[in-house]
């Protein structure tokens, strides 16, 4: 009943215009699912009114805090990140968030990582950044886990391996191979933690729209994750919602979403980017 009352005086399916502290504050304790979020980590971009500056363990401890508050027993917090190199260092900032997650009482489930397949190649004396960390904490153990599979070749031989001077035999690279020998099938199995996505415009996305905001994840990413870690119908959060993906990704899985988003700029890019979404039936 409790989360009846908040969902009344809550929207769902909406992007709040204010700081996710204040969205979270309107939540019962246990209120969402699964959180998928990319936050503004280590000023690694400027943002239009420099909310990156404001960005440090002053702010994300209290929001990572209030983050376990509002997730369910088994929910999940996905939490994509990297780490700016100052002075010739990497700050390391990723792991202490990790690290402070689970001092608020989350499971580290998982450390994964996001491969950029076609990263901006930077200049450095090291090598080239490809890859962010995608933290999967967890309330307790999962409740749901429906994983990503990948399609793998495998060669199975047949009994006509011995056959080898029948008539059907012919010659292939220097040996002598039954032509029934081998045969091609297809198999299934779970994908690892490491996930490879393109990315920019034609690649992650062809939504132009998303591309008014300058650090954007791809929308195949946020989706991989929403499938894996909720069902239909469940509640998925973004409190640093920037263009719409998660929302976007939440639609086209059929669950229901609500968004953060401080900056007024890109609230309306994401709530652009999902009007089409939202009007249309089949969707």
């Amino acid at each position: 009943m409790k989360q009846i009352k908040h969902i009344e005086k809550m929207k769902i399916n909406k992007i709040y215009n204010e700081n996710c502290l204040d969205t979270m504050s309107r939540m019962d304790d246990g209120f969402i699912d699964l959180t998928v979020t990319s936050p503004p980590y280590d000023n690694l971009r400027t943002y239009n009114d420099k909310i990156d500056e404001t960005w440090g363990e002053h702010v994300w401890k209290p929001i990572i805090k209030e983050l376990y508050r509002v997730t369910k027993d088994g929910g999940v917090v996905v939490w994509v990140v990297g780490d700016a190199t100052i002075n010739g260092s990497e700050t390391g900032s990723s792991f202490r968030q990790a690290l402070y997650a689970m001092d608020c009482g989350f499971n580290l489930h998982d450390t994964m990582i996001y491969v950029k397949n076609n990263p901006i190649p930077l200049t450095h004396n090291r090598y080239e950044q490809q890859f962010e960390y995608m933290f999967v904490f967890s309330k307790g153990s999962p409740t749901t886990f429906n994983p990503k599979t990948l399609q793998t070749k495998t060669f199975m031989v047949n009994k006509n391996y011995s056959q080898r001077n029948s008539a059907s035999s012919i010659k292939e690279k220097g040996a002598i191979r039954n032509r029934n020998e081998i045969v091609t099938t297809k198999k299934i199995k779970q994908a690892f933690n490491i996930w490879y996505y393109d990315i920019g415009f034609n690649k992650s996305t062809k939504d132009t729209i998303s591309f008014e905001h300058p650090a954007t994840f791809p929308e195949k990413l946020a989706y991989d994750h929403i499938i894996s870690w909720s069902n239909k119908n469940n509640l998925v959060y973004d409190p640093f919602m920037g263009s719409g993906t998660t929302a976007k990704a939440a639609i086209c899985s059929n669950r229901s979403w609500i968004g953060s988003e401080i900056s007024k700029e890109y609230c309306d890019i994401a709530n652009k980017r999902l009007e089409p979404l939202l009007n249309n039936l089949f969707t």
